[in-house]
């Protein structure tokens, strides 16, 4: 479907003080822009449709892709009547009018697509609340989220319904969107090309924030085409979507992350940048690339541990905006540094043998023994005084008698560990050599 729009008519005064993105509301699901995955020949919502299936659903997507219009497309296409709620607005009194209200539709032989908009805002009750009238078929339930529904909500709904990712409109729907807008306008935006290119990236791949652009631009009276910076100075760009709360937060740690273990400084400054930009904490981002030096370079780079306090440090120092440059130092320098989990490794793996052996007591030698019943007892007999020892190292056991040696730390052959891996490869010949048991 690659056109949301119908040639409507031009602009009539009828229509004239209704909102333009109200004017353009599509009018049947071929007419919807984009979101082909979901809608395209072989896409779930048009199989459900020519089965004559369909089933409750669950839209998850930013704003302003269609999740709203879709829901009240399905309606339309199904002969279902249309019910909107919020989730932000609507308590328990109000959804027990609609399940009332569904009841006896049902009895008078009409189906009814209840829209929930927001719905991850319901706490766990009130979602549970929607079961029973789904499985009677009183309501078919429609539910739209811009949160991950996996954290959101409750298993029991998302078990009965199917859901569908919407995504962000890409600038080719955006043209198309804002030719169809032209149209409806009767008159062409006055921008040049490079501007109107700049007007479509401003709407962050929402449709219903391009038409509100659109319908200020339109409204401008100039002469002839504004370029990018006379755009820039009569239009705000538009925040980028950014909730630190919600899927946005997690997203782009999460990105600027595995740009770093992935050695990447480029991207890994790019996702720092879209972060700051969004209203992140930089403490929260000073924290979490401190964790990157210990998680995924470790000892193959002792020094990066180093960096990342000393640009926290500095940021406390210094402050905005300032302070931002010496965590963007630190996020190159991890990026670039080499990589090890080893120790990451080693640690989980200390954790997991010490929850299987934690009652095992240490080895009597190399207890200390202060008084005369515990040297009775052998506390301390048999220790051998490691500096005393050839090589500085006594190839002694250090583990609980009862368990066999394990293998937790394999440093790689990446940076400082290169050598930490000679060293342990060396004492671990010794320690055969010297009879220590495996």
């Amino acid at each position: 479907m690659a056109d949301l729009f119908d040639d409507g008519s031009a602009a009539t005064p009828d229509n004239a003080h209704r909102p333009l993105a109200d004017r353009l509301r599509p009018r049947a699901l071929a007419e919807v822009i984009g979101q082909q995955k979901v809608l395209g020949p072989d896409a779930p919502l048009t199989v459900m449709l020519a089965s004559g299936a369909l089933s409750s659903l669950v839209f998850w997507g930013p704003p302003g892709v269609g999740k709203t219009t879709i829901a009240r497309l399905l309606a339309d296409e199904t002969d279902l009547h249309f019910v909107q709620i919020s989730a932000i607005f609507s308590g328990v009194p109000e959804l027990r009018k609609v399940f009332e209200a569904a009841k006896i539709r049902r009895q008078n032989g009409q189906g009814t697509l209840l829209f929930v908009d927001e719905i991850h805002r319901f706490n766990k009750a009130q979602q549970d609340g929607f079961l029973p009238h789904m499985e009677d078929g009183t309501i078919l339930l429609v539910g739209a989220t811009t949160e991950n529904p996996s954290f959101e909500l409750n298993a029991a709904v998302l078990s009965r319904a199917q859901v569908l990712v919407l995504e962000r409109l890409p600038l080719a729907d955006l043209e198309l969107l804002a030719q169809r807008a032209e149209k409806e306008l009767d008159k062409t935006l006055p921008l040049n090309g490079p501007a109107r290119e700049a007007l479509l990236e401003m709407a962050d791949g929402d449709g219903r924030a391009l038409l509100n652009l659109i319908e200020q631009v339109s409204a401008w009276k100039v002469e002839g085409k504004l370029d990018p910076p006379a755009l820039s100075q009569r239009l705000m760009r538009r925040a980028a979507q950014y909730d630190k709360s919600g899927d946005s937060h997690y997203n782009l740690i999460s990105a600027l992350h595995k740009s770093v273990r992935g050695s990447d400084p480029d991207a890994a400054l790019y996702w720092f940048a879209r972060m700051l930009e969004g209203g992140e904490d930089p403490r929260f981002l000073a924290r979490r690339i401190t964790r990157m030096a210990v998680e995924d370079i470790g000892l193959a780079d002792p020094q990066a541990q180093a960096v990342c306090l000393q640009s926290w440090q500095t940021y406390e120092r210094l402050g905005s905006p300032e302070g931002e440059l010496a965590l963007a130092q630190a996020v190159a320098y991890l990026a670039l540094a080499p990589k090890s989990n080893a120790t990451y490794v080693a640690y989980k793996g200390a954790r997991r043998a010490a929850k299987e052996t934690g009652s095992e007591p240490p080895p009597k030698h190399i207890l200390n023994a202060p008084s005369k019943l515990m040297k009775e007892q052998g506390y301390g007999d048999g220790y051998a005084y490691d500096h005393d020892a050839e090589d500085g190292f006594s190839g002694q056991n250090y583990f609980p008698e009862t368990m066999k040696r394990p293998v937790l730390y394999a440093p790689v052959e990446r940076g400082f560990e290169r050598e930490l891996k000679k060293r342990l490869e060396y004492f671990a010949k010794l320690r055969l050599k010297r009879g220590d048991r495996e």
